[in-house]
């Protein structure tokens, strides 16, 4: 029995097919980048920060004292203790707002924290306390 004529075109593509690959697998044998060497493979770092192939220039090397090399946080200042401020505001409930002379922002001040009554424009002496919700002032004292 003979094949017929379409049984003959399809092993006749699969044949090419076969051979389309297998030159394929050689010319990925014969291309591959595996096995480079070491030195191909290496990047350097430039004083910018950028990356490079070239080696860096060991003459601008700078020595550095490693006890100058501070670690974690930057030391916090500690603020003033005291503050002087206005009240800019103060409620009938019991609550207002002193602008602080030194920062220009608005402290909340109940009061729970004052020793003496307050009505707007009085100049006050306080400590500022940080909140959940921002500052307070607290230990309140009107300046006579």
């Amino acid at each position: 029995m003979s094949d017929s004529f379409s049984k003959k075109e399809n092993a006749k593509k699969k044949a090419k097919k076969q051979q389309e690959k297998a030159l394929r697998r050689e010319d990925r044998k014969i291309n591959n980048n595996k096995g480079k060497g070491f030195d191909n493979m290496i990047a350097y770092l430039n004083e910018d920060g950028n990356l490079t192939s070239t080696p860096p220039d060991l003459s601008k090397r700078k020595e550095i004292n490693p006890d100058d090399i501070l670690l974690g946080a930057t030391p916090i200042e500690e603020e003033k203790k005291e503050r002087t401020g206005v009240v800019s505001f103060f409620s009938q409930n019991g609550y207002g707002f002193i602008i602080d002379d030194e920062s220009h922002e608005n402290i909340f001040v109940h009061s729970n924290q004052l020793s003496e009554p307050l009505k707007e424009k009085d100049k006050v002496i306080f400590e500022k306390e940080r909140t959940a919700k921002g500052y307070n002032a607290i230990n309140v004292k009107k300046i006579k």
